[in-house]
């Protein structure tokens, strides 16, 4: 039985390593995703510039460029909150799955610490025995 909940543990130590991969790459993606936002912005700002010194060119593109860069930066902002929902999701799985573990963890450390009290108990009977053993020898003998 208790060889039974070491597999048990491995299966959801496996579990727990999976899910905090999970985790890892979707901060990895919300990373990238943050880090696309701040070069919109950051190229926002060169068009901006560079509107500014080319008055009479920009009038007509920079207009649809803008336009661009908000639907570019809704997009980012919509994937940035659905991202944080599957991380906080992510996180959620891998609290309840670590959890898990640990109650299997706990049985397993409770079952061990009973069989060694059971084994120690044993030992105690047998020497025990041994000793009476002997006190009957010396006393049958002398």
């Amino acid at each position: 039985m208790a060889k039974d909940l070491h597999n048990l543990i491995q299966i959801h130590e496996f579990e727990v390593d999976e899910k905090r991969r999970k985790l890892g790459e979707l901060f990895r993606l919300m990373a990238n995703l943050e880090a696309q936002a701040k070069a919109l912005e950051e190229e926002l700002v060169q068009e901006q510039q560079t509107a500014r010194a080319n008055p009479e060119e920009a009038g007509h593109l920079y207009g649809a460029y803008a336009e661009t860069v908000i639907e570019r930066r809704e997009r980012l902002r919509q994937s940035m909150v659905q991202m944080e929902e599957a991380i906080d999701e992510s996180r959620e799985d891998l609290r309840v799955s670590f959890m898990e573990l640990k109650k299997f963890e706990i049985a397993q450390e409770n079952r061990d610490r009973k069989a060694a009290a059971e084994l120690s108990r044993r030992e105690r009977m047998d020497m025990d025995e041994i000793g009476l053993q002997s006190h009957r020898k010396k006393k049958l003998a002398g």
